[in-house]
């Protein structure tokens, strides 16, 4: 495995982080021995970092985690979790939920503090209230010794560049936005590096849709997209390759970014991703997928309230 400092922190994780929304069920029934077994390979392998969230399966993903790194040395690994998000229409950015969210957090996971705790999916707030209230209530929690690092997550990159201007933020999580299909964060990245403020990726095969399992009904991308992304699919299958390979590894190559979470469900998920994300990158299948995706790539979707929107 191969680490990275978080620029702006003292935090040193591994390229290829967890990201622990599927314990929270949200592509399909992971049960608890099996998400335990995911989490304990993904830490034999060298995977130092666990990115989760409330939101994630109403509280299951923390909760889950939570067991599967009980006994754990805690200093072994690097703990994230959100604030703001608690279901697909809830969100609470207050100072008194924060307070809450984080001693529930800590809770759950069992653990005596947490190196970063984000506001998830600011888009769907009002920016100016995050700046005012929900990221000084998280510093204050810092300064009391529960939380080390804090930052902010989102899809629209214009939305998290507005608040690193106007807020002290150790990092941003951009999710879906360096994958096959939209390789945006790239261009943002020494913007957020020119503030200190470490860059975050998440989400390689774009909420499932660079899988040749395919998209989950609720994903939001336009069909247009979803059909060039099955077809990428269908064009790695006739190769003896998996999309899925490509894609965690193009990835896991951002330049700029500190790690990259991937899902990984079960051991056999976690094992391959770990191979796939430290493997060669296979130049001619990347052109090719490439060459199909062309017509799409950085076609983004609404997300959150539109003045929180990229420009178009």
């Amino acid at each position: 495995m191969e680490y990275r400092l978080i620029d702006g922190t003292d935090l040193r994780v591994s390229i290829l982080g967890y990201g622990a929304a599927p314990l929270g069920d949200v592509y399909g029934r992971v049960d608890l021995a099996t998400g335990i077994r995911s989490v304990r390979a993904a830490l034999e392998l060298g995977v130092t970092v666990f990115d989760v969230a409330p939101y994630y399966g109403r509280t299951r993903a923390e909760t889950v985690l939570g067991r599967a790194l009980a006994g754990v040395d805690r200093d072994a690994y690097t703990l994230a979790t959100k604030v703001g998000r608690y279901g697909p229409d809830e969100f609470d950015f207050s100072a008194a939920r924060v307070r809450r969210s984080v001693d529930e957090s800590l809770a759950r996971l069992g653990a005596g503090h947490l190196d970063l705790v984000q506001v998830h999916d600011i888009e769907f707030g009002d920016l100016s209230r995050i700046v005012a209230e929900t990221l000084p209530a998280l510093a204050a929690l810092r300064d009391a010794g529960k939380i080390r690092h804090l930052g902010v997550t989102g899809y629209p990159l214009a939305a998290l560049a507005a608040v690193a201007r106007r807020a002290d933020l150790d990092t941003v999580l951009s999710y879906c936005r360096y994958t096959l299909l939209d390789r945006s964060l790239a261009d943002w990245a020494p913007a957020f590096a020119a503030r200190g403020v470490g860059v975050l990726n998440a989400s390689p095969l774009a909420m499932g849709a660079l899988t040749g399992r395919g998209a989950p009904p609720w994903h939001p991308a336009p069909a247009e997209v979803l059909r060039r992304c099955a077809a990428a699919a269908e064009l790695c299958a006739r190769r003896g390759a998996a999309l899925e390979h490509l894609a965690v590894r193009f990835s896991a190559g951002c330049p700029g970014v500190a790690t990259t979470f991937v899902g990984m469900p079960d051991e056999r998920q976690a094992r391959r991703n770990v191979r796939w994300a430290l493997g060669p990158l296979d130049e001619d299948l990347l052109a090719d997928v490439d060459r199909l995706l062309a017509p799409v790539r950085g076609r983004t979707w609404p997300s959150g309230r539109p003045e929180n929107g990229d420009p178009a």
